[in-house]
């Protein structure tokens, strides 16, 4: 703020630069109107407030988020995994499976830690990916701390259609 010796104030208002001028006889509005002009700027500069967010809309805020709209060229698997423990990381893999029950080739794969709930899983694929005339398993394991703790038995997928598959229970590893 600039004082002027013709009673002219100059100050810079939300970035933009004002001139007031007060008659020298009014002395006792001076005060007055630069202390509105100050609120005034502290206003701009202040932050607004954070939004007040009730307690049911931060619940649903923290749920998952699902992974959008199913792209046309996408299949999907999608059920709920039961049995799973608070801090567990859960891997679930579509594997194209030999003869001998080895896996040869991955189609798809995700992540995901458990939190001692049913816990809903989607798993989008390729469908061209799919190998006619090959099995097609899905297939999950458990660990923590590093160690496998349980494991999905293994279910075979026949047809590069999207599934919902329900609940699959994870079971103690051998």
């Amino acid at each position: 703020m600039v004082a002027h010796p013709t009673g002219k104030t100059s100050q810079s208002l939300c970035g933009i630069q004002t001139t007031l001028i007060l008659p020298e006889t009014s002395m006792s509005l001076r005060p007055l109107v630069l202390l509105s002009l100050i609120t005034l700027l502290a206003a701009c500069s202040s932050t607004p407030p954070p939004p007040v967010v009730n307690a049911p809309a931060q619940a649903k805020a923290a749920q998952p988020l699902g992974l959008g709209p199913l792209p046309v060229y996408q299949r999907e698997l999608s059920g709920t995994l039961l049995g799973i423990p608070a801090g567990a990381q859960v891997e679930l893999a579509l594997l194209v499976v030999n003869e001998r029950n080895l896996p040869q080739r991955l189609l798809a794969s995700s992540k995901w830690i458990g939190n001692n709930q049913p816990l809903a899983f989607q798993l989008r694929f390729n469908p061209d990916a799919f190998p006619a005339g090959e099995r097609v398993e899905l297939r999950g394991r458990a660990t923590q701390s590093g160690q496998l703790i349980l494991h999905l038995p293994s279910r075979q997928i026949t047809q590069p259609t999207t599934q919902a598959l329900g609940a699959l229970q994870f079971e103690q590893a051998p």
